[in-house]
């Protein structure tokens, strides 16, 4: 089976990453990347979420969303892979270039690839969940469906 590797938004297949500038429109707010979004639904406080929705950069938006000082909203743990799924499908659904680019990757198995983390990514060494990799996969067949 055919793999592609993904991780940083200048690398071959740097679409798939969150940091990706594709603006995607959420609950009536527009997000500048993905990043963006996912990282402001960890909380439920709307100030913090506008906080996190202006911040100059997908790196800055996630570093204010790992930041403890703010409580995480109780349920994070259950709801965050599908905050997430709904953020690629804004993505690329909104963006017609980016949902061709998926398409074409056609059956390969989609990887994140990185150390720096072992839930959305393969952790570097294919120990890691690849969360985000078959996030994509599953989007990939909806909109193949046409379920998307």
């Amino acid at each position: 089976m055919k793999k592609i590797f993904f991780y940083r938004q200048d690398n071959p297949h740097g679409y798939f990453s969150n940091f990706w500038p594709a603006p995607i429109g959420l609950e009536g707010k527009i997000w500048p990347t993905s990043e963006h979004y996912y990282q402001a639904q960890k909380f439920h406080d709307p100030e913090m979420q506008e906080y996190i929705r202006i911040s100059s950069s997908p790196s800055d938006s996630a570093q204010r969303g790992r930041d403890r000082a703010f409580p995480l909203r109780p349920d994070w743990e259950e709801v965050k892979d599908g905050v997430m799924y709904r953020a690629l499908e804004a993505k690329f659904t909104q963006h017609p270039d980016l949902r061709e680019k998926l398409l074409e990757t056609q059956e390969a198995f989609l990887v994140e690839h990185t150390r720096n983390d072992a839930y959305w990514a393969d952790g570097g060494d294919g120990s890691g969940q690849n969360k985000l990799g078959y996030l994509l996969m599953r989007l990939r067949d909806a909109l193949r469906n046409g379920e998307s």
